[in-house]
């Protein structure tokens, strides 16, 4: 799996292998046997917001947006563009508000790093194809969410020296 990191400067404390091995578990674990490219954005509520606004017509902050390359993010679908026949499933990008998932997980009263790691989990699952516009659809999501969440948790939490963002 590729997958390229950028935090933004205000952030630095947070590291990159953290969100590479939140993205590795949750991939592999629900598309085992590809190979992906993907890039995770760690940013401020201000850029999330423009990006918000530009792509989805929505001017407000939000913690998580995912901007998938292939239809409707499924990775098995036509892509909208032509992708190198390199073997690499070109996924797209995820872009995380670092302050809304400070707030959030305060409002939650759960760590932060869990807080992340769903944030993560979730926009991984959009590039995927998942959605939860509709009833059913949500349930589904929020079930393999929970399922990856806990798989993320277990296996960090025995990487004592990598367990934290």
């Amino acid at each position: 799996m590729e997958v390229g990191i950028h935090i933004d400067e205000h952030f630095q404390d947070l590291t990159e292998e953290w969100f590479r091995q939140v993205l590795m578990i949750a991939l592999t674990s629900e598309s085992p046997g590809s190979q992906f490219e993907l890039g995770l954005v760690v940013a401020d509520d201000e850029a999330v917001q423009e990006l918000n606004r530009r792509y989805r017509g929505v001017d407000e902050t939000t913690d998580v947006l995912a901007f998938a390359l292939a239809e409707q993010g499924d990775a098995n679908a036509t892509p909208t563009f032509v992708n190198p026949p390199d073997g690499m499933v070109h996924l797209g990008d995820i872009v995380i508000s670092y302050p809304q998932a400070v707030r959030q997980a305060e409002e939650n009263r759960q760590p932060l790093q869990r807080e992340l790691a769903l944030l993560v989990i979730h926009g991984a699952l959009h590039l995927l194809g998942y959605d939860h516009s509709e009833p059913a659809e949500d349930c589904r999501m929020r079930a393999v969410e929970s399922k990856l969440l806990a798989e993320v948790e277990s296996r960090l939490a025995s990487r004592s020296s990598e367990g934290s963002p």
